[in-house]
């Protein structure tokens, strides 16, 4: 019977199932197919047999991987730049959203709008080239700045100490005002009725941010909140690559990056498809007790 009713309502809506027929394509492709190398991570690779004609070596490469010296020192960067990328990146497009809201002059807010925007069309290689030529203790303008004020030369790239902070705040200034769109997509939907009413009570504005717009954000601040639990291991490659340089290793080199030298410079196929097994799964499980903590303390959940 179920299935007679499944299949019924696939017939009776058949127009929207061919809507969205190139998305499921792309994700089967994409996303599910790709998941049969998956057993690369259990076996020895041989490229005279493929991805099946290896011997079977079970859970020896994850175990390989948590007995090297590497282990620790991985695991502590990538939670770090990951850990710190959510607590100051992650309320950041909110607050930037709650202060455009409140802007009440429409080619001003468009302006202010499209400025913060645009630093997220900036290519990672160009950025990183900025923070190289900015960031420079002799011909940069912050190196420059930091002389004057008395604190020498500082090499902010190549330290360990500042490389995180380098990191976390110049993706915060890339990507902040993009991930502010859909924070704003949701404050359009508030009643203007509502601000009238507060207006009338005088309320302030920081009265009608708490009491109106930051309680309409709130369900789409849980998923998305959600959503970054379940990346807290996946820092990505690209812009900490770039970064990267034998100053500052100790505290750059991340699982992505680690992945990238064992797998394609070392060959290592095995061993690097079981750190990003291991690496995906870890992100599952913060993903899923994220959600269930979500789904009791506020009955907001992904699934």
């Amino acid at each position: 019977m179920r299935i007679h009713k499944g299949i019924s309502s696939i017939i009776r809506d058949y127009q929207l199932w061919l809507m969205i027929m190139p998305a499921i394509l792309v994700i089967l492709i994409f996303n599910y197919i790709p998941m049969y190398g998956i057993q690369l991570a259990f076996r020895d690779y041989d490229f005279s047999k493929g991805l099946t004609g290896g011997e079977w070596r079970g859970l020896a490469y994850f175990q390989q991987f948590i007995d090297s010296y590497l282990f620790t020192d991985l695991m502590r960067n990538t939670f770090l730049i990951s850990l710190s990328s959510i607590v100051l990146g992650f309320p950041a497009p909110i607050i930037l959203a709650l202060i455009l809201n409140q802007i009440r002059r429409k080619k001003m807010k468009q302006l202010m709008q499209t400025t913060v925007y645009l630093p997220h069309f900036i290519s990672i290689i160009v950025l990183v080239g900025m923070l190289n030529v900015l960031l420079s203790s002799e011909t940069g303008v912050v190196g420059h700045f930091m002389k004057s004020i008395g604190l020498g030369h500082i090499q902010l790239l190549a330290s360990t100490s500042t490389f995180i902070p380098v990191y976390v705040l110049s993706d915060i200034w890339q990507h902040c005002g993009w991930n502010s769109i859909i924070y704003l997509a949701a404050l359009s939907s508030v009643d203007p009725q509502l601000y009238d009413a507060a207006k009338i009570d005088g309320a302030s504005r920081w009265q009608t941010i708490r009491y109106i717009d930051f309680p309409a954000l709130v369900p789409t601040i849980i998923i998305l909140f959600i959503l970054s639990m379940g990346n807290i291991l996946s820092t990505g490659f690209e812009k900490i690559f770039l970064m990267q340089n034998s100053l500052n290793l100790p505290v750059s080199e991340v699982i992505a990056t680690y992945v990238y030298k064992i797998g394609i410079v070392s060959s290592q196929f095995s061993l690097a498809s079981a750190i990003g097994l291991f690496n995906t799964l870890i992100n599952f499980v913060f993903l899923f007790a994220m959600n269930m903590i979500s789904k009791k303390a506020s009955n907001q959940s992904l699934f």
